[in-house]
């Protein structure tokens, strides 16, 4: 069975602060950052999309970038959080968390009459 394929708009949302996650384990690369999050469930992450959005964490100041020897090949271009990487780490996500608990407490709440009558959503 293929992996699930995720609303393109969930997918930006979510997709700098997933990045910023999988660098926390540690240095790495764009091509093992989009291996880790197809593993997770995230799908085929394309190189157009991640990228530039590599290059916008650099920009700013999010990551840093050090060129490593290869085994046996070119070199690679390998990523690191900064300090405020780390940061930014941890802001997104407390963030994220408080945004989608007040999304699921939408989500669950059943309107009432008097709350549809309220909000122009009764039905006549």
């Amino acid at each position: 069975m293929g992996a699930k394929q995720w609303s393109s708009e969930w997918m930006r949302a979510a997709l700098g602060l997933c990045v910023l996650r999988t660098l926390a384990a540690g240095p790495t690369y764009g091509y093992a950052i989009a291996a880790a999050l197809e593993e997770n469930g995230f799908g085929t992450i394309k190189g157009g999309t991640l990228y530039p959005l590599l290059t916008r964490c650099e920009a700013a100041g999010w990551i840093a970038v050090e060129w490593r020897v290869g085994a046996g090949g070119p070199e690679r271009k390998y990523l690191s959080l900064t300090n405020a990487g780390r940061d930014e780490l941890a802001t997104q996500t407390t963030n994220w968390r408080d945004f989608t608990g007040t999304v699921l407490a939408h989500l669950d709440n059943t309107p009432t009459s008097s709350t549809a009558l309220t909000t122009g959503t009764a039905k006549s």
